[in-house]
């Protein structure tokens, strides 16, 4: 396992959450809460869902005996949920940036909403929070569109290597371009 590329994609994971929060502190209370069809119903429901996830997963790495699902009943304010899912993101970065590299085969241990637990290796579960929370914001830029917010920008993986070209250092970055 190559930790550098999973400490790429959490720090990606973190700029573009911070990016997608940023969009979420300029939306009136009736955008938050505007219901819409999609995977949830509403901005509101999106980003708590997006922020439960990154936190349950930081609650799973770390054996919390008691993992809160911020999704099942969360009743906090927009700016409530704001600050948990930016202390969540900036965690969940912290957690696989320290990460031992000789521990990224073991497995790790879950437990579904519903009921039921699984199990993956430590770098699946990076591969798949990243992927999972990818996956959402994508339908939180459309949600945000439906409710007339359009000063977006993109969040993709493609945005964030050109922006922030320090994440690799320019020789290996230089060797990957020169294989393709």
């Amino acid at each position: 396992m190559n930790k550098k590329y999973f400490t790429a994609l959490a720090q990606y994971n973190y700029w573009a959450d911070q990016i997608a929060i940023e969009w979420l502190n300029q939306i009136s209370e009736e955008q938050w809460n505007l219901i819409n069809v999609s995977s949830f119903s509403s901005i509101k429901h999106t980003a708590i869902h997006i922020a439960s996830a990154e936190k349950v997963w930081i609650d799973f790495w770390t054996k919390v005996s008691d993992p809160v699902y911020l999704s099942v009943g969360f009743k906090g304010s927009k700016d409530d949920l704001i600050e948990i899912w930016k202390k969540s993101s900036a965690g969940l970065k912290d957690f696989i940036e320290t990460y031992p590299d000789d521990k990224y085969m073991e497995q790790v241990s879950f437990r579904y909403p519903g009921g039921g637990e699984g199990h993956m290796e430590f770098w699946q579960t990076i591969s798949h929070i990243v992927n999972h929370s990818t996956y959402h914001r994508g339908q939180l830029v459309t949600l945000l569109r439906q409710a007339q917010f359009t000063r977006l920008s993109s969040i993709d993986l493609a945005t964030y290597y050109i922006t922030n070209k320090n994440t690799m250092p320019d020789n290996e970055l230089t060797e990957r371009i020169e294989k393709h």
